[in-house]
């Protein structure tokens, strides 16, 4: 105990010590951003009319990025759509800031991220205010899923960041014993990141965090359905590197379609998508132009199953929220549901009961659970979706209802919609569906509800339940995917220490968690001597130019030596090497 004691005491004093450093405030200084522009009440007269958007691609040869409300149809201005000359000027400032910014210390990115992190937590209302006009999300929706999660990020990189980004020492293996051996991460130059308008203020700030973290600049195209948000988002950027210093064009957010997305994978050193599979595949086929590195996340088809002894009523509103939430906002939301039959009747009933209480309408116009759709022409794509389903034998349990809607803006609105009695052979169980339908479909045993997760080109994240977490973990490691969340919904992208991302059409790579902070980065090998000078690297004499007759035997004495499985032939091939050395030193005395 005479030992232990003065260890135990130092121990609890370095505790202390650290707790007591923890309740001492940092000094983050605040920024001013002007968002005079962009709270609702200051719209200037020109922008204040009903918008009505052209039909398909016709707004593209605008050349102009026409922004409006999707709740209300609100015109909200217009931004530039780059031309690729422009999109490669910005890409050449970025990477001249990169190059100032790679020397800069950890310190001074933890200060960026405190002042970010300052700023958001002092404008919450701003910045989901700002989302949900932008996209039509309601405002809790937007604090789940765009500030809650920055935040976790931004406190993830500040406790952890600098640790995963520090050099990694190996081991150096048998033949290498004598040298020491590391990876290093460095910083690859100017990001690209071409993201999705479901998360305006996550999707932007979700790469910037890292790729700044990690030493290099970045440029993000913006979705032109949401790129109103985005600029104004942008602006919050700006005003914090510019408090620590850091140099301009560091992070740059720039405006367009296609033209503009296509000139940005042409230049930079990754790219970062999110975003739909055929437009994955194109970027992957541009990207093989310069052999870049491509990190592709592009949605998905969750299931979501039930097991016959979980907590029906509990279970029933995760899934609904799960539901609602992707009604036009969630990029991996559940969409094919799993229920035991055992449980199958009591689970669509509480169900029916949820989806009967909620309120559908402009999501700052008063009380409501589910906005608007963010994407033009999409509420038509639900019900063919829909229609399909009913044609071969789907049968709708309950409809949703709307709160007032204004004229211009009813097609921007669709119903939470529950079906049963759905299968595999329609549409809305192979599609990405990206709106608030629900279709619930039977299983009997666990091996068929693995069965029927796995039956999808999808491939991103599960949710499974049951009473027994045993039982539930085993189902979820049985599903072919990238996230899974056992007795619970989407809470991994929480734990921003986790890697997200999916397999299949879902895409590849990997953001968030020590993963996605080192996709950032060059990964480095290093090797070099342990005790150099002292002891460094010979070439043996027998494989010394020109290389002597029994060359290949003593190769084959060393192999042995390092790699053989039992004592006695190791013994052996020592002596033989020692053996071949010794004749080598003796010949070459002769010979001087």
């Amino acid at each position: 105990m005479a030992f232990w004691w003065p260890l135990i005491v130092a121990a609890s004093a370095y505790a202390i010590c650290r707790f007591l450093l923890m309740l001492i405030p940092f000094n983050v200084p605040s920024i001013d951003v002007d968002a005079s522009d962009v709270t609702e009440g200051n719209q200037t007269q020109e922008n204040s009319f009903i918008y009505i958007p052209p039909r398909g691609r016709a707004q593209q040869s605008d050349k102009k990025v026409q922004c409006y409300e999707p709740a209300t149809m609100k015109y909200l201005g217009f931004f530039p759509a780059l031309s690729p000359a422009e999109v490669h000027d910005r890409v050449a400032q970025a990477r001249k800031a990169q190059k100032i910014w790679a020397e800069s210390s950890f310190k001074q990115r933890r200060q960026f991220l405190r002042i970010l992190l300052k700023y958001i937590i002092e404008h919450q209302e701003l910045i989901c205010e700002v989302s949900s006009r932008d996209t039509g999300k309601t405002m809790v929706d937007a604090s789940l899923g765009e500030i809650m999660t920055t935040c976790e990020k931004i406190t993830w990189l500040l406790s952890e960041g600098e640790k995963w980004l520090k050099p990694e020492y190996r081991c150096s293996g048998r033949a290498m014993f004598y040298k020491k051996s590391r990876v290093e991460f460095h910083p690859l130059g100017v990001i690209g990141a071409i993201v999705s308008w479901n998360y305006p203020f996550h999707n932007i700030f979700n790469p910037m965090l890292a790729a700044v973290f990690s030493g290099n600049s970045i440029v993000i195209k913006v979705s032109e359905n949401a790129s109103w948000s985005g600029l104004f988002y942008f602006r919050i950027i700006q005003a914090a590197l510019a408090a620590v210093g850091a140099p301009e064009n560091l992070v740059d957010v720039i405006t367009g379609f296609a033209e503009t997305g296509e000139a940005l994978v042409s230049s930079v050193d990754k790219i970062i998508f999110v975003g739909s599979p055929g437009v994955g595949k194109m970027i992957m086929r541009n990207a093989s132009d310069t052999l870049i590195p491509v990190t592709l996340e592009l949605g998905g088809k969750d299931p979501f199953i039930v097991c016959e002894d979980a907590d029906v009523s509990h279970v029933a509103q995760i899934a609904v929220r799960a539901v609602l939430q992707s009604s036009g906002q969630n990029c991996a939301g559940a969409e094919r549901f799993y229920v035991h039959r055992d449980i199958y009747s009591s689970f669509v009933t509480e169900v029916t009961k949820i989806v009967k209480s909620v309120s559908v309408g402009p999501p700052l116009a008063g009380r409501c659970d589910m906005g608007a759709i963010c994407l033009q022409e999409h509420s038509d794509k639900l019900q063919i979706l829909v229609n399909d389903a009913l044609e071969k034998g789907a049968e709708i349990v309950v409809r949703g209802s709307f709160g007032h809607l204004g004229e211009g803006a009813v097609d921007q609105f669709y119903p939470p919609t529950v079906l049963v009695n759905v299968d595999h052979t329609m549409k809305l169980m192979q599609e990405e569906t990206f709106g608030p339908i629900m279709p619930i479909m039977k299983f009997s045993t666990d091996e068929e509800a693995v069965k029927l997760a796995n039956d999808s080109r999808y491939g991103l994240g599960c949710a499974v339940f049951s009473g027994s977490q045993r039982r539930a973990r085993e189902i979820a490691s049985q599903i072919h995917c990238g996230v899974a969340a056992v007795n619970d919904f989407a809470s991994n992208y929480m734990c921003q220490s986790l890697p997200f991302g999916g397999v299949k059409d879902s895409g590849f790579g990997r953001f968030a968690g020590v993963e996605g902070l080192r996709a950032c980065c060059l990964v480095k090998s290093v090797v070099e001597d342990r005790l150099w000078p002292y002891i460094i690297t010979k070439i043996p004499k027998p494989i010394q130019y020109p290389v002597g007759e029994n060359g290949f035997e003593f190769q084959q004495s060393l192999v042995e030596l390092l790699y053989g499985l039992n004592i006695r032939d190791k013994l052996r091939a020592l002596v033989n090497v020692l053996k071949i050395l010794s004749e080598h030193n003796s010949s070459n005395s002769k010979s001087r």
